[in-house]
């Protein structure tokens, strides 16, 4: 596993990261613990140390608490998020964050997030409230470490949120069918200029950077017959040295193996101007 170290604290964190969102589940409906639980012991096992969950995610929260809760709280970087529509009055930050706090069986959030914080006005309003005060004094106490938002939109919003608070890191949306769209790549580098760490979803954007038509597959296949399309996704991804962490949404051992493999041994930088052309001509087909 490598690992990048967060410019702002010095956390040494693993490239890949453990997206709790797509846990499997029992009859589509409660999380499957037995099944998630062997999933998040193996990458744990193969060095992922940063797990990734929502308030808004059901039945996520609760499951990894009890997965953490086996000893393993102190093994993770936990990041949750704040679902910032519910939050109406100021009472209701510390509502929700304790309710999170008793899900996920712990005293302490490594990293917190405003969850998909979308434009300026919405930030102004939560300042209304009292989050900057709130923020600060959870972090006095301990109770938060880092505090950040995640983000779909556009770059320009983005930058204007960037500079609109002294956040500890972000959360965007990025792959290399996405570089030029929401936050993109010219948003990534905005947010890294500024010291913050930049981790990134929807790597695979939503699993169809898995599935590629035909055309496009090939176009991966005739380049380097050895790596799959995930691979690929993923190395772009971690090319990028102002990329901190990668987030997974894993729910199967084979998913779990192939992308710590990749991650093994992915390093920034390392993606020549021959091989970063194939993902121009994989996008163009």
């Amino acid at each position: 596993m490598q690992y990048r170290v967060n410019p702002r604290n010095g956390d040494r964190l693993s490239v890949l990261g453990y997206g709790c969102m797509r846990f499997s589940r029992t009859a589509g409906v409660s999380v499957n613990q037995k099944k998630s639980e062997e999933e998040m012991s193996l990458a744990l096992a193969n060095g992922v140390n940063y797990f990734d969950t929502a308030y808004l995610y059901p039945g996520s929260e609760a499951a990894l608490g009890k997965f953490l809760a086996k000893g393993h709280r102190k093994e993770v970087f936990l990041a949750t998020k704040l679902p910032f529509r519910q939050c109406r009055k100021t009472e209701d930050f510390e509502r929700i964050f304790s309710e999170q706090k008793s899900r996920l069986q712990t005293d302490y959030i490594d990293y917190y997030m405003v969850h998909m914080l979308g434009d300026l006005a919405s930030w102004k309003r939560l300042l209304s409230l009292g989050i900057a005060e709130w923020a600060a004094a959870k972090k006095a106490s301990g109770e938060i470490r880092q505090f950040g938002f995640s983000y779909h939109g556009g770059t320009d919003e983005f930058k204007r949120l960037i500079d609109a608070f002294d956040w500890d890191f972000c959360q965007i949306q990025i792959n290399y069918l996405d570089a030029k769209t929401q936050a993109g790549i010219a948003g990534m580098q905005y947010a890294a200029e500024k010291g913050l760490p930049v981790f990134v979803m929807e790597p695979l954007r939503g699993g169809s950077l898995a599935r590629l038509p035909k055309k496009a597959e090939t176009v991966f296949t005739d380049s380097d017959p050895k790596r799959t399309a995930v691979d690929q996704a993923l190395r772009w991804l971690w090319n990028f040295e102002e990329i901190t962490v990668v987030l997974s949404g894993m729910n199967d051992v084979s998913q779990v193996e192939e992308n710590c493999a990749s991650a093994d041994t992915a390093e920034a930088k390392s993606l020549s101007e021959a091989e970063l052309a194939v993902y121009d001509e994989v996008c163009s087909v």
